[in-house]
């Protein structure tokens, strides 16, 4: 079975983001996108459309790529995605740009230079978005990030932060 691509509306960014960094392929609606052209850029992408809008869970055209979620917090959100789908949280982490999805590249040597001064230690582990032309590095962070992405994958819905 294939791995599911995703579109999330723009109120569930913040899951968008998780799953972007869980590895999965996932778009996020620009604020203020219409409703039927998200259900058609869905259907034509092959993306399931992820939301919490019932109106929109009601579009014919949507040909069953809806999925309406109930849960608030991302925390839930996730946990009820992961019923849905057998998601992978720990697919390929931090293998996505979070703010453009495009699949990250091993920074190039002249690439981790444009590092922070201070962050050059991470050179080795460095990664490049080459559609957000931004060089990225494992810090800190990561590892914060990760925690949450292995609560759940092991279905630590409770401790998991949003």
């Amino acid at each position: 079975m294939a791995t599911p691509r995703f579109l999330c509306d723009e109120m569930l960014e913040r899951l968008g983001r998780w799953l972007r960094a869980a590895g999965h392929d996932t778009a996020i609606a620009a604020p203020g996108s219409d409703d039927r052209a998200l259900v058609e850029q869905a259907r034509d992408q092959g993306r399931w459309l992820v939301t919490r809008d019932r109106h929109m869970a009601h579009f014919r055209n949507g040909d069953g790529r809806i999925v309406l979620l109930e849960s608030n917090d991302t925390t839930s959100l996730a946990a009820e995605l992961s019923e849905r789908f057998r998601i992978d949280w720990l697919h390929r982490p931090f293998s996505r740009c979070l703010d453009c999805n495009a699949p990250l590249q091993p920074a190039t040597a002249e690439q981790a230079e444009r590092l922070p001064p201070g962050k050059r230690v991470f050179a080795a582990d460095a990664c490049y978005c080459p559609t957000c032309d931004k060089v990225l590095w494992r810090g800190s962070h990561v590892r914060r990030m990760r925690h949450t992405l292995e609560n759940f994958a092991h279905r630590r819905w409770v401790v998991a932060r949003n």
